[in-house]
């Protein structure tokens, strides 16, 4: 479990699948990333895909609730290319609510004192500025931009 002054945070869980697919068809969330929704099956192989990296890393997604229960969202750690990024989603009623960077600097403490990982990436499209400033208030600094499957993206590290 992970807590923070106002979130409860535990590893995803199969039981998770119906907050996953809400989160995977909101079209605020999806607009951001510029993503299509997901099906209920869509979400299932996602749901098996991180559930897997999980068993194989011993780190993974956290899904986040309120004091009363309430779903927030997701953040978490996982591989990418060669590196470790730290990747966040909140439900979109519930932005502009410093929820991001509540639960972006909790995973981040997470992977540096209990995982013992020596730095964090992380990325977002370029003209997400909601993002980026959740990502240097925690304490990301900028790298370089770059482009991936065609989409501008900025990244940036952050070293424990």
């Amino acid at each position: 479990m992970i807590v923070t002054a106002r979130l409860r945070g535990a590893p995803l869980d199969e039981s998770d699948l119906a907050r996953l697919c809400d989160l995977h068809r909101d079209e605020r969330v999806l607009a951001a990333f510029d993503a299509e929704p997901m099906t209920h099956d869509e979400t299932r192989v996602f749901l098996e895909r991180k559930l897997a990296h999980w068993r194989e890393h011993g780190f993974g997604i956290w899904m986040f609730c309120d004091a009363d229960g309430a779903f927030v969202g997701r953040c978490g750690i996982h591989r990418w290319r060669d590196e470790v990024e730290l990747g966040y989603v909140v439900r979109s009623e519930l932005w502009n609510q410093a929820y991001a960077t509540e639960m972006a600097a909790a995973i981040a403490r997470h992977a540096f004192t209990d995982v013992g990982l020596p730095e964090l990436v992380a990325f977002t499209r370029v003209e997400n500025t909601a993002s980026r400033r959740v990502l240097e208030k925690v304490g990301f600094g900028y790298e370089r931009d770059f482009v991936d499957d065609g989409v501008r993206s900025v990244l940036y590290r952050r070293i424990r």
